[in-house]
């Protein structure tokens, strides 16, 4: 078993990660949800559900990704991860929808609260372990440069700042007359709106993805700078095409040569500023087609 686990690629192992993360924090979340019977630590609680859901999306998500090419899929399996993101930001969608309907109910139907302080310090808990977890996570999705660990660490952090919203609000609920408990149902809705917003972040990068957005401006600015770099004048580049999918970028240029050039010269030249790019960019693939000046 140790022996299949070492095997695993680093991003499989976040997956994993996620989900044993997840599985500790949802514990410790419907437990303190359970003492305390506040709705917005059941927000809290119904957040961290996803993630658990979004940890198996994951694992499933970056072992498809990490497949090389093959006959049906000659540029990869790469997009596979803008299926995890999607999805993720769907579930997070319907959190808040549920959020905001459980939350409706108990401000027409009050609930008295209990054992709020013991239910914050188990909450408190799970905030630590999402911290950590969110942490590394995102610092394996710069390396390895994946949108769908991205989203997820992106996800465990703001559950972790919705979690310290909900604690602080409740402790001052603590300290207030009891007609202030009205302010429980009031906090999760704050919490229903900030995740929505991440929600909708997610999907709009996963549409992003699937319809070959171009590459961010500050990078096409790169892309363009390195091969003025290694290009003279009269040569000139055109037709400057870019997407990405996955941690892969794809490049296609145009390249207008002197006529008197040759297809040796040409093809140096070609392998020069496809060098270049990848100092850049390693995992770029890029397709130059040569045309005469």
């Amino acid at each position: 078993m140790l022996a299949k686990i070492k095997a695993l690629h680093k991003t499989q192992l976040m997956g994993l990660l996620s989900i044993v993360a997840a599985l500790l924090t949802l514990s410790l979340k419907f437990g303190a949800y359970f003492l305390t019977s506040s709705i917005s630590l059941y927000s809290d609680a119904l957040e961290t559900f996803i993630n658990l859901v979004a940890g198996f999306i994951v694992f499933f998500v970056v072992t498809i990704a990490s497949k090389p090419p093959d006959e049906k899929h000659s540029y990869g399996h790469d997009k596979a991860e803008y299926f995890s993101s999607g999805v993720e930001g769907g579930l997070i969608l319907i959190a808040a929808v549920s959020i905001v309907y459980m939350s409706i109910e108990r401000l027409l139907y009050k609930h008295p609260l209990e054992n709020l302080l013991l239910g914050v310090g188990v909450s408190t808990v799970a905030s630590v372990i999402n911290f950590g977890t969110a942490y590394y996570i995102a610092k394996v999705a710069r390396e390895h440069d994946s949108i769908t660990l991205e989203a997820n660490a992106k996800h465990l952090m703001t559950d972790v700042w919705t979690s310290i919203g909900v604690a602080s609000g409740l402790v001052i609920v603590y300290f207030l007359p009891p007609a202030w408990q009205i302010l429980d149902p009031m906090i999760a809705i704050g919490v229903a709106v900030l995740i929505l917003r991440t929600g909708i972040d997610l999907l709009r990068r996963s549409v992003d993805g699937f319809m070959d957005a171009a590459l961010p401006a500050d990078e096409i600015y790169d892309i363009e700078s390195i091969i003025q770099g290694c290009i003279t004048l009269p040569q000139q580049f055109t037709d400057l095409k870019t997407r990405k999918a996955g941690a892969k970028r794809f490049i296609e240029l145009t390249l207008l040569l002197e006529r008197k050039m040759t297809v040796e010269a040409s093809h140096a030249l070609c392998d020069k500023i496809e060098a270049a790019i990848a100092v850049r960019f390693p995992t770029a693939m890029i397709h130059i087609h040569v045309e005469p000046l």
